[in-house]
C-alpha cells in the first residue's frame, strides 16, 4: 500500500470499519519492537490484521500464545520474543543493507526482498562519506547518538547539500572512511557489527566521537582478542584513553599472568611511571592504580598452597621493578 495507493502521501487515514485502532496500535508495537501487549478482547482483531498484512510470524506467535493458556483467565496477552530471537535484528540488518552504497555491497549481491520492483526503504537523509552515499534514516541515528541528533539539527549541521533528483538531503561526514562508517551503520541499525581486531582501533575512535558507547564496548571485546606479551600495554593504554573499564581489567588480569616477563619490558616500566605521575598530589608511598590492579589479580589466583609460592614470585618481580625505577607503593 505504501508503494502504490499511499505513495507520496505524508498522512494516511485508515477509516475501514473492520480496523480496530487498538489492534493496529499493537501491530505497530510488534513491528517496531518485536513485542506486543493487547487485551484478550482485541486479539481476534489483531489476528485479522496480521492476516491482512501477511505478518505470518505474528499470527503464529498469537496462536501459540493462545494455545498455551487453555482454561486460564487472561486479561492481557503479551508476546515477548526470547533474547536469542534473531528476527527483529535481521529486519534491521536489511535496512542497513539498503543504506549501503552499491560499491560497498560486495558479496551481498541482489538483496533478498520479495518485491518485484525492488524495495524502497524510504530514507530521509544521505550521509556522504569520501564520495560514497549512504541512504539512511534520521530516526535511527538521532535515537542512538546525541552527536547525530545535534548534527542533523539546523544549528549544528556540518554541511548539507540540496536534494538531488528528489532524493533526501545530503550531509557530509569528514575524517572517516566508508569502511569504518559501514561498521557504524550496522551498529546503529542492529546493535551489532562484525568487527575484526585490526579494524577495532579505527572504529573505536569514531565510536567515541559519535557518542556510541555500545559500539565502543564492541570494539573493546574485539581488542581483547589481541592480548599478548607485545600488545597488552598498548591495548591497556587504549582502554584507559577511551574509558573501557572491562577491557582495562582484562589487560591488568593478563599482565598479572605474565608479570615476570613484563617487568623486563621498557614499555611496561614507562606505563607504571606514567600512572604514578598521573596520581594528583601523590606522596612517596601512595598507591599506583596499575600496580594495585595487577597485585589484586595475582592474589585472586591463589587457591592452593602450591600457588602461593608462584604468586609470591610474581609479586616480588613487580616489587623489584618498582625499586629499580625509584617508586614505592
Amino acid at each position: 500500500m505504501f508503494d502504490t495507493k499511499w505513495k507520496g502521501k505524508s498522512m494516511v487515514v485508515l477509516r475501514h470499519p473492520l480496523i480496530n485502532p487498538v489492534a493496529f496500535g499493537a501491530l505497530l508495537q510488534y513491528l517496531y519492537t518485536g513485542h506486543l501487549d493487547i487485551g484478550v478482547e482485541h486479539v481476534s482483531d489483531c489476528e485479522r490484521l496480521a492476516k491482512q498484512c501477511q505478518l505470518w510470524d505474528l499470527l503464529s506467535d498469537l496462536e501459540a500464545k493462545l494455545a498455551s493458556k487453555p482454561g486460564t483467565c487472561v486479561k492481557v496477552l503479551t508476546i515477548e520474543p526470547p533474547a536469542t530471537d534473531p528476527r527483529l535484528r535481521e529486519d534491521m540488518v536489511l535496512l542497513a543493507d539498503c543504506a549501503l552504497p552499491p560499491e560497498l555491497r560486495g558479496d551481498l549481491g541482489e538483496l533478498p526482498f520479495p518485491f518485484p520492483d525492488g524495495f524502497n526503504s524510504c530514507p530521509d537523509v544521505c550521509f556522504r562519506v569520501a564520495g560514497c552515499s549512504f541512504l539512511c534514516h534520521k530516526a535511527f541515528f538521532c535515537g542512538r547518538s546525541d552527536y547525530f541528533r545535534a548534527l542533523l539539527d539546523d544549528h549544528f549541521r556540518e554541511s548539507e547539500e540540496p536534494e538531488a533528483s528528489g532524493g533526501p538531503p545530503a550531509v557530509s561526514l569528514h575524517g572517516i572512511s566508508p569502511e569504518v562508517f559501514t561498521h557504524v551503520l550496522y551498529y546503529v541499525y542492529s546493535d551489532h557489527t562484525e568487527l575484526s581486531p585490526e579494524a577495532a582501533y579505527d572504529v573505536l575512535s569514531v565510536a567515541d566521537m559519535y557518542l556510541l558507547p555500545g559500539l565502543k564496548r564492541l570494539c573493546g571485546r574485539s581488542l581483547a582478542q589481541l592480548l599478548d606479551e607485545d600488545s597488552v600495554v598498548g591495548v591497556w593504554r587504549v582502554a584507559k584513553l577511551f574509558r573501557l573499564a572491562r577491557l582495562e581489567d582484562q589487560c591488568t588480569e593478563y599482565m598479572a599472568k605474565i608479570i615476570e616477563k613484563l617487568v623486563e619490558r621498557e614499555d611496561f616500566a614507562e606505563a607504571v611511571r606514567e600512572e604514578a605521575a598521573a596520581v594528583a598530589a601523590r606522596q612517596e608511598t601512595d598507591s599506583i592504580p596499575l600496580v594495585d590492579d595487577i597485585r589484586f589479580h595475582v592474589a585472586s589466583t591463589v587457591q592452593t598452597y602450591s600457588a602461593i609460592e608462584e604468586a609470591q614470585q610474581r609479586l616480588q618481580a613487580l616489587e623489584d621493578l618498582l625499586m629499580s625505577i625509584g617508586l614505592d607503593c
